[in-house]
């Protein structure tokens, strides 16, 4: 990995460790699972739209419609919602570990739809680890409980999406502007999302706690993040990508922690060593360039 892609894994790791935090925020103050979604899009997509008009890079969106719904589908339009969903009925921090699914969903696609995507040796034991964690997270912490089954069981199917996802942002729109091709994909999922906000819309007008949420979502956590990950995802795969959600659960899991006075039990502790042992395992192991070269000029003054 690049210094490049180390930087923009670290942009997206933080920014997409923040939203479960906001999410949980609006949710709990009522507001309905597709408007958050649909509110967080169309703030993002706007901003990067502008963003990309600005710039001219609308035009490289020509041929590519087909694909930009896909990708807006599974990546945004079905994740989105069910996120929030999930988190009706369990912690910010579980939400957020149990998204760490998603490269093992990668893997699994990777057998049938890009054989280069799939994992070998070190990589390969990485993503067991991390599965077991997931696993030791959902028996212990969430087995018996319906209702958060049922919330873990729908943040387990968005994973799903954001692995189908990436795997068609590597293949089929690379090579777009991300200004461009997310501020579209943003603005076709707030198509999808339209009917089922018209079903069920805010009760009430959301607290201004709540607003503040949906603004973060939608202009950091959503046009920021969308950015950093476009770049990271053609930098090194959406297997490697999506390693980003070995770690952003750190942060959730410390927000969730300071702010929300969430308390992960024994199985979500777990869980997140075991991901985080994971994550290491599933870069191969290495250090960030900067981190790497201050450990190699060390050495020959510790064999001294």
């Amino acid at each position: 990995m690049s210094a490049r892609a180390w930087a923009a894994f670290a942009a997206v790791s933080t920014l997409w460790g923040i939203p479960y935090l906001f999410i949980k925020v609006a949710v709990d103050d009522g507001v309905p699972p597709a408007f958050l979604a649909w509110a967080r899009v169309v703030l993002g997509g706007a901003v990067l739209l502008l963003l990309a008009r600005r710039a001219g890079a609308l035009g490289s969106l020509r041929r590519h419609w087909r694909w930009l719904w896909v990708f807006a589908a599974f990546e945004i339009a079905v994740p989105f919602p069910l996120i929030a969903a999930g988190e009706r009925h369990v912690s910010s921090s579980l939400a957020a570990i149990l998204i760490a699914a998603a490269p093992l969903f990668v893997v699994l696609l990777a057998l049938r739809f890009d054989p280069s995507e799939r994992a070998h040796g070190t990589r390969l034991a990485g993503l067991v680890i991390g599965l077991v964690g997931v696993v030791a997270l959902v028996g212990v912490d969430v087995a018996g409980q319906t209702d958060e089954l049922i919330g873990a069981a729908a943040i387990l199917v968005a994973a799903f999406g954001y692995a189908a996802g990436s795997m068609v942002l590597k293949r089929h729109l690379a090579d777009l502007d991300p200004r461009a091709s997310m501020g579209a994909s943003l603005a076709l999922a707030a198509l999808l999302l339209t009917p089922a906000v018209a079903i069920d819309p805010p009760a009430a007008v959301p607290s201004a706690s709540a607003i503040a949420a949906l603004l973060v979502l939608g202009l950091l956590c959503t046009a920021a993040a969308f950015v950093f990950y476009g770049a990271l995802v053609v930098e090194v795969g959406p297997g490697r990508a999506l390693v980003i959600t070995y770690v952003s659960p750190v942060v959730a899991v410390a927000l969730g922690v300071a702010i929300l006075g969430e308390r992960p039990g024994a199985g979500a502790v777990a869980g997140l060593l075991l991901i985080l042992a994971g994550s290491w395992l599933s870069t191969d192991g290495r250090l960030p360039p900067g981190l790497a070269a201050a450990v190699t000029r060390r050495r020959p003054s510790a064999a001294r």
